[in-house]
């Protein structure tokens, strides 16, 4: 017969490994994994739309990444929030879990992810009124071309009939407006200053002027020493960043309102694509052009500006070639690192 003791220690000690055991399986299950998110995340965020999760390769960034990648232990309202802390050091407080959510101040109010929409807490409640901002995969490198499925084909020319008809994303300005001080035209303007890029004069956003010119420096660089990279910078024909707009055949508001996107359009184009909506007007299907025919700066060029902070259009699904617009947190997320990090 086993003494009582040692009845009572063996079950105290089952009991308690029951315990350990729960609180394990509880925890996994509350880790987001690609296959567990929200509708709003289980997306691709593309140029402001949501874009089901592809099947098949097709277009340069939405079909040919996989579905999106939460990192074991941690959730996607983490991740961004500690994203947007890191892009931006000076203007934003630490991410930090409070009143259920991950949130990070800015200006002394503090905003919360709310299911990707980054709300002020008197907004949380609405969140449903809008769609997410877009955070989504940005590939480090451009993949190999692969034409679109029939299947996708369809579901992109569905998107685009979508997008112009008015159902693209209307997403909440208010967390970026305070971010950028810009919540109308003339405030805009007041943040604005001129500066001479690559041989032209530019108006943009006062906070990205440094990187800005680190990018020229970089660019100027590779130019000693490619010929390619100086063909392509005097071939530009026009560099234009600041523009009070919205995102064509959308009601968000474009990066250029705030004058963190900048445009590089070549003058000889030699019959390549360079913008989706372009194609489009064309009566081209804009899905199926290959890399091939569409305009691409040298790599050079792209990995200046992806060195300190900026993506580049022609890695979305909706492309846009020309366009450079500051989002290091998206370059952040996708763990690309700011090799000019400073």
């Amino acid at each position: 017969m086993m003494p009582l003791f040692t009845r009572v220690a063996r079950r105290c000690f089952a009991f308690l490994l029951f315990l350990m055991s729960n609180f394990y399986c509880f925890s996994l299950g509350n880790i987001e994994t690609s296959g567990s998110l929200r509708q709003t995340e289980d997306a691709f965020y593309i140029s402001g739309e949501i874009v089901d999760t592809p099947t098949s390769a097709g277009a340069l960034l939405n079909p040919l990444a996989p579905e999106i990648v939460v990192r074991r232990g941690s959730s996607r309202a983490e991740q961004v929030m500690k994203a947007l802390a890191r892009a931006h050091p000076k203007r934003l407080g630490e991410a930090v879990f409070r009143d259920e959510d991950w949130t990070v101040e800015l200006h002394g109010k503090r905003y919360y992810y709310a299911d990707g929409r980054i709300l002020p807490e008197e907004l949380r409640n609405k969140a449903d009124a809008y769609s997410p901002q877009p955070f989504y995969q940005y590939p480090d490198n451009i993949p190999e071309w692969q034409r679109p499925s029939p299947q996708d084909a369809a579901r992109y020319a569905l998107m685009d009939k979508q997008r112009r008809s008015g159902g693209a994303a209307n997403r909440a300005q208010i967390f970026y407006d305070e971010l950028w001080r810009i919540h109308n035209r003339a405030e805009a303007w007041k943040q604005q200053k001129t500066i001479r890029f690559l041989g032209k004069e530019v108006l943009v956003h006062y906070a990205i002027l440094e990187e800005l010119a680190l990018v020229e420096q970089k660019i100027n660089e590779a130019a000693a020493k490619d010929p390619k990279v100086r063909q392509w910078i005097s071939n530009l024909e026009t560099i234009s960043a600041w523009n009070w707009r919205d995102i064509a055949d959308t009601h968000s508001r474009s990066n250029h309102a705030y004058g963190i996107a900048i445009d590089l359009l070549p003058s000889a184009r030699n019959r390549l694509e360079i913008y989706w909506l372009w194609t489009a007007q064309k009566n081209i299907d804009w899905w199926d052009i290959p890399y091939s025919q569409r305009e691409k700066p040298p790599d050079a060029i792209i990995k200046a500006f992806e060195a300190y902070g900026f993506i580049w259009g022609g890695k979305w699904l909706f492309y846009d070639t020309m366009h450079f617009e500051y989002r290091p947190e998206i370059l952040f997320l996708n763990d690309i690192p700011l090799r000019g990090e400073y």
